[in-house]
């Protein structure tokens, strides 16, 4: 069994706190987001227990959640961070290619990202991934540091009415200055 360690649990800790947020946020009527599952192919399933040992993934995924907040198309991706620069190779074009697309629909992208170093979750609005994605491809660096990023999008964790990260009014805040 994979240890917390591993690779392959990587981001369930922040996952988990999404989804908790998210089930809060259905409760309260605000909004509806879906984690949207990643389709995979089984090569080896253990016998006794049914638990996948071994698959590989169908096809690229788009981003972890989409849904709705009070009529407004929303999708994230949640990505976590070990240290305080993040390397832009972790964001994949096909993600970044759907973000547009779905921001051409009027709808609103963005990134959650746990700067797990500083124990911290900050709200990256997907037009500032296309500033630094821009950067990298005209010979800047191919990352970010958190000291180039707003301290207005650090979410105040955890939130009023027992959301654990509370993006909502972050949506807003991004919203009113595009």
């Amino acid at each position: 069994m994979p240890t917390w360690k591993s690779r392959g649990l990587r981001g369930s800790t922040l996952e988990e706190l999404i989804n908790r947020s998210n089930e809060r946020y259905q409760e309260l009527e605000l909004a509806l987001i879906q984690k949207i599952p990643t389709p995979i192919t089984p090569i080896n399933i253990e016998k006794e227990t049914r638990h996948i040992t071994l698959a590989y993934f169908d096809q690229k995924s788009t981003v972890d959640y989409i849904g709705a907040v009070q009529g407004i198309p929303v999708c994230f991706d949640a990505k976590e961070c070990a240290s305080t620069t993040f390397t832009l190779e972790n964001i994949h074009p096909h993600q970044v290619r759907f973000m547009e697309d779905f921001e051409k629909q009027d709808g609103i992208a963005f990134f959650l990202i746990y700067f797990t170093s500083l124990n911290e979750f900050y709200y990256l609005p997907f037009r500032k991934l296309k500033e630094f994605r821009k950067r990298a491809e005209n010979g800047g660096r191919k990352s970010f540091r958190r000291d180039e990023l707003s301290d207005d999008y650090v979410i105040n964790s955890p939130g009023e009415n027992g959301i654990l990260i509370p993006y909502l009014d972050l949506i807003q805040k991004d919203l009113d200055e595009r």
